[in-house]
């Protein structure tokens, strides 16, 4: 019997949705005369989260009362708790020549393949404005990346069961990196660990990270750096380069055989709180006891304040998740305490201290600048240097007030 975290949902096990041997080139060769649903790049890594077993205990892409309920109550219509719609979308033109009960074909547009097949149980509209401001608290389509792709959807979503077919290109990308729950929680079994505490990436690992992470270690049996596969915005750092930086951090500064680097094929939302949870359903389902919930998770630009995705946590119902926050301070330099604190720890002011980000580190090695050694350790550096060095088109990073610190509410939680 297995002494990690059960998996989410009533049943307690893992549900992947993707189909082996015989029973995937029977349903392959079906597909292939089943009428086509494009899909964007978000809905072909929620098909690929769904199929591992990562979106546990879902079946497929929502109905009306799964997403109505999911934004307004972080409840599915079974009583499921879920934190953010999983759907699927499709041109009017092309819904009306779907009936209910009709199978049909996910393509993965930009990889042009079949990903999976669906029995199409329901067909409804949506409000896109209502999704976007109770999942992102925001309806600026100019300036959030999440809030564009939902208002870029198509006008009618399609709800149904899928069979997935394919895990797309990860395991080959990304082997060694890219894990399915079941695998991960293999390993972690095997190490002998009851409690992991998952990190999510998706910047290198800069000292703050470090620091987040070795706290974890003393209350945990191992740490899991789970890193985000899928689409980024324009100026984040490519998987590979991630992966190697953090190798690098990994064997120079940590206990041998206290962490695990794994990968996972989502696309990010940029949704801060509610990714947060989203993050902390799959992560349970891996086999994580714990989640480490810094600053600004998962967000982007000002659009929530440093530490909303920690107190979301304690505001959801009770008994929603088995995997546990760890919500740690704002971490920064301090030169008058020689070195790693928190503002729980440290008692001296803003001109004492060395503010830590990711955004902050991609924008001074973007434009040739040198980092400071309490920034980043030297084995890190060399490789982010190397790799913008090779840029031939730069993008342009801007800095927001929580990686700068200039935020009010950034220097004095609130």
């Amino acid at each position: 019997m297995s002494l990690l975290v059960p998996p989410h949902g009533k049943e307690r096990k893992l549900k992947p949705l993707l189909l082996e041997g015989d029973a995937r080139k029977a349903e392959l060769e079906k597909a292939k005369t089943l009428k086509q649903v494009p899909m964007t790049s978000r809905e072909a890594s929620d098909v690929l989260m769904l199929g591992i077993g990562a979106f546990t205990p879902l079946d497929g892409f929502m109905g009306y009362e799964d997403w109505k309920g999911v934004c307004d109550k972080y409840l599915m219509a079974d009583g499921t708790f879920w934190p953010i719609p999983i759907t699927l979308s499709a041109s009017k033109e092309l819904a009306d020549s779907i009936a209910v009960n009709d199978e049909v074909a996910l393509l993965d547009v930009e990889h042009d393949e079949i990903l999976a097949t669906m029995k199409v149980t329901e067909k409804y509209t949506i409000d896109k404005v209502h999704e976007c401001k109770a999942v992102f608290w925001t309806d600026d389509a100019e300036g959030h990346p999440g809030v564009q792709k939902v208002m870029a959807q198509e006008e009618i979503n399609l709800a149904g069961p899928i069979k997935v077919l394919s895990e797309s290109y990860f395991p080959k990308e990304f082997a060694g990196l890219y894990q399915t729950p079941a695998q991960a929680r293999e390993m972690f079994e095997e190490k002998g660990w009851r409690t992991v505490a998952a990190l999510q990436l998706r910047n290198p690992m800069h000292r703050s990270h470090e620091y987040l992470a070795k706290i974890a270690l003393e209350v945990s049996d191992g740490l899991y750096i789970h890193q985000l596969l899928g689409k980024l915005k324009a100026g984040d750092i490519p998987a590979d380069v991630r992966v190697k930086a953090i190798q690098a951090l990994v064997d120079n500064y940590f206990v041998k055989d206290s962490v695990i680097q794994g990968g996972y094929p989502m696309e990010m939302r940029y949704a801060g709180p509610r990714e947060a949870l989203l993050h902390a359903c799959f992560r349970q389902n891996y086999g994580c006891s714990h989640l480490i919930v810094g600053r600004d998770h998962a967000g982007v630009g000002d659009y929530y304040g440093p530490f909303d995705a920690q107190r979301i946590f304690f505001e959801i119902p009770e008994g929603s998740l088995e995997l546990k926050p760890l919500p740690i301070d704002w971490t920064f330099h301090c030169y008058k305490c020689g070195g790693m604190c928190s503002m729980k720890t440290c008692p001296h002011g803003k001109e004492d201290r060395l503010l830590l980000s990711g955004t902050m580190v991609r924008k001074t090695l973007s434009e040739g600048g040198e980092l400071p050694m309490e920034f980043s350790r030297p084995e890190v550096v060399k490789i982010l240097q190397d790799y913008y060095a090779g840029l031939e088109e730069k993008v342009e990073i801007k800095l927001h007030g929580h990686a700068t610190g200039d935020a009010e509410k950034d220097i004095k939680r609130k």
